[in-house]
């Protein structure tokens, strides 16, 4: 056991080796994750090729690019249009005003006709109004109109004015019709400075399909062209305000802390240098903060320890339980350095390997849960420094979530051996953690279809596994290495071989054979209860080992007719006799480096009881003499495996000595002396509840009425055992 020459050494130290073992593994753990977060100088510049992925040093604002994009949904904005409801009525009205005045014209021109011709003389040519004289006639009621209107009247050109005042009224009628028909189809729609000669052009296309003559189609088309305007204007003012909310809408563009900007083996660009640039890690130091929060935090996983350890009692214990956190903790750190080593952008998965249940169970199972617990939490907290690089990815997600619940549920095993937890263990180190994963990946939408969640899952699945393994596999190593009790020293002391047990046979066979008989019998009831079956086996074997020194003065190794020795020495030698098998024994076996609890088994196992039967004798001689010189050391048992072996011890001795023991007499001796036992204060210490004490009491009368009733003969069996010797006898004489 490696822990005993430290245990040597922390006596002659003293109260210093603790805050140096502490400041050790400080030392340690620091220098050992300094590499992953140390500051480092860079230079990165445009066209180099990126020896390793990149990642951003902080989370920041792309302004650039989120201008570009609130540029683009800017110009993705259609612009809105104001569609001119009376401009439209206007024209309409214009059209119907210039076709009022052609009439009135024409009107007067016929009454001008009429009168010429009543003052026409005889012989003389008629004369009749020009089509000049109706143009003037028509622009000089113009003057009248409004100046607005005049300028649309101003633009129409005279060879319509020539083609209408040809027309006869009914096809001035026909083309004011037509013109104000298409006019008002064509002015329906939103017309822009965009489409309006296209609007136009299908207005003219129109025009040759209808029913009217070729100066009648000219005269609506001259309409046409100058009565169809622009009646949908730009809304500046509506779509600048559209322009602005879609700017505002754009999210911005980030650059989140630990997304890679260059990929290992890339070239960098100008985009990426941009990035660089605005990360500021193109020409500067990377950040210190990482490497003083390192620091930092194992300050305070030390301070915890330190206050933790203040409850541990005794100092040995305490000191056992700061080497052994220690060093599953460093063990932890560099599994996990050694996983980051191969993690790349195609094995990023690699630290999900570690069996990060390992060292809070192996913790829970030896020291404490709650030291368990505290290595949970500080491998997640180491893990975000060994893992830096993957710091802002959600894989960080999934590795410290991971090793969170893992951790936390290897704590919550049995403190006793994972191979005799059987499927609980399964169910608590690989079956919710795998289920947890699961969640992980669902949470973050990875897809089951996808080759990286179900690489995900299996690591995760072979990480519970390795936890299971080295638990079991290394589980009777540890034990041997921190404790005196493991499982291969005790195996190796219930060996028959060994070299006390030879002796105790050989010189003691009475006290060897009582032994076994209480090994089986304690065995049997601490299993029953719980305890440690195997360890309560060895230490019966060896509980009377101190009878060696006076092997005959103990009544079960003399021979048969031998008498005894006592009655030849007064109650206080006798005494000094029977007391001296329990102090020699525990000094044969610290002599020998037996287990500290089968020395105090072996010293507790008498407790303080009185050893009547010479008590009583002294008693006859003195009247005065003091009980408390007849009672044993002790101390009293201090467990509940010392208790039950004590209780044993006695039962066992006791029934042997009885004349024709019947199972009611049993029942009642150990009920009795159980009850004494009490009464007299023997089991205070040993934290059995009375549950456990009744559930003890009926495995020792089992196991004795089993042993040493008086077995029943039955009549059939004996008439067969007859039948079977004469059968033999007359196949003997046949074959003679």
């Amino acid at each position: 056991m490696i822990i005993q020459p430290l245990i040597k050494i922390y006596e002659k130290l003293g109260k210093f080796l603790i805050p140096f073992v502490l400041v050790l593994f400080f030392l340690f753990s620091s220098l050992l994750i300094f590499p992953n977060v140390q500051q480092r100088a860079v230079d990165y510049k445009e066209g180099q090729v990126a020896e390793k992925s990149i990642r951003a040093n902080k989370t920041i604002e792309n302004t650039q690019a989120t201008e570009q994009k609130r540029q683009l949904a800017a110009e993705s904005v259609t612009p809105e249009y104001t569609y001119d409801e009376d401009l439209v009525k206007r024209q309409e009205q214009l059209l119907k005003t210039l076709f009022s005045l052609i009439g009135e014209v024409k009107t007067e021109a016929a009454l001008e006709n009429e009168s010429r011709q009543k003052a026409v003389k005889e012989n003389e040519t008629f004369q009749a109004v020009t089509i000049d004289e109706q143009i003037a006639l028509l622009k000089k009621r113009f003057e009248q109109v409004d100046s607005d209107d005049l300028t649309f009247y101003q633009k129409i050109p005279n060879p319509f004015y020539e083609l209408i005042f040809s027309m006869t009224n009914t096809e001035i009628e026909e083309v004011e019709t037509q013109t104000l028909a298409i006019m008002n189809e064509q002015m329906g729609q939103q017309v822009r400075a965009s489409n309006l000669e296209d609007i136009k052009q299908n207005a003219n296309d129109k025009i040759s399909f209808l029913n009217v003559s070729n100066d009648q189609a000219q005269a609506i088309r001259y309409l046409i062209n100058q009565g169809i305007v622009v009646n949908s204007v730009l809304n500046e003012k509506r779509t600048e305000e559209l322009m602005q909310a879609a700017k505002e809408s754009v999210q911005p563009v980030m650059i989140f802390q630990g997304e890679v900007i260059v990929r290992e083996g890339s070239q960098i660009d100008a985009n990426m240098i941009e990035k660089l640039n605005l990360l500021g890690m193109t020409k500067q130091s990377t950040s210190i903060f990482p490497l003083v929060s390192m620091i930092l935090s194992n300050v305070l996983q030390v301070l915890v320890l330190l206050y933790f350890l203040k409850q541990i009692q005794p100092n040995t214990t305490r000191f056992i339980a700061v080497i052994f956190y220690t060093a599953m903790m460093s063990f932890s750190i560099v599994v996990m350095k050694f996983l980051q080593l191969f993690q790349m952008n195609n094995t990023q998965y690699m630290p999900l390997l570690f069996p990060a249940a390992f060292v809070p169970l192996i913790l829970t199972v030896f020291i404490s849960r709650r030291t368990g617990v505290l290595a949970a939490l500080f491998q997640v907290i180491l893990a975000t420094y060994i893992f830096y690089d993957s710091i802002g990815t959600n894989f960080l997600n999934i590795i410290l979530l991971s090793y969170l619940f893992s951790g936390l549920m290897g704590t919550l095993l049995k403190r006793k051996r994972i191979s005799e937890q059987g499927f609980a263990a399964i169910v608590w180190l690989m079956l919710f953690p795998f289920w947890m994963n699961v969640i992980l990946v669902i949470y973050q939408g990875m897809s089951f279809t996808d080759s990286r969640s179900w690489m995900n899952l299996a690591t995760s699945l072979v990480g519970g596994i390795l936890s299971l393994i080295l638990t079991i596999g290394l589980h009777p190593y540890i034990e041997l290495l921190i404790t005196d009790n493991s499982m291969i020293v005790l195996n190796e002391l219930s060996n028959p071989n060994h070299p006390l047990l030879k002796q105790l046979l050989e010189e003691a066979p009475g006290t060897y054979h009582h032994s076994m008989m209480v090994a089986n019998l304690s065995a049997n009831a601490v299993a029953e209860i719980g305890g440690q079956s195997l360890l309560t086996r060895v230490a019966c074997y060896y509980h009377d080992i101190g009878k060696l020194k006076h092997a005959n003065f103990f009544v079960e190794n003399l021979p048969p007719g031998a008498e005894n020795p006592h009655n030849f020495l007064l109650p206080s030698d006798s005494k000094q006799i029977i007391f001296g098998h329990v102090i020699d024994g525990a000094v044969v076996l610290e002599q020998n480096k037996m287990p500290q609890m089968v020395i105090d088994i072996c010293r507790q196992h008498h407790g303080t009881t009185l050893m009547k039967f010479f008590y009583y004798k002294a008693k006859e001689r003195n009247p005065d003499i003091s009980e408390q010189e007849y009672r044993y050391p002790g101390p009293i048992p201090q467990t509940k495996e010392a208790a039950v072996v004590s209780i044993a011890d006695s039962c066992e001795a006791a029934v042997r000595a009885m004349d024709h023991p019947t199972n009611e007499k049993i029942n009642e001796f150990v009920t009795n002396l159980i009850h004494d036992r009490l009464l007299d204060g023997q089991l205070d210490d040993s934290g059995l509840t009375m549950k456990e004490i009744k559930i003890i009491q009926q495995s020792l009368v089992n196991g004795l009425c089993s042993t040493f009733h008086s077995r029943i003969k039955y009549p059939k069996m004996k008439s067969e055992a007859e039948e079977m010797k004469q059968e033999q006898e007359r196949r003997d004489r046949n074959g003679n």
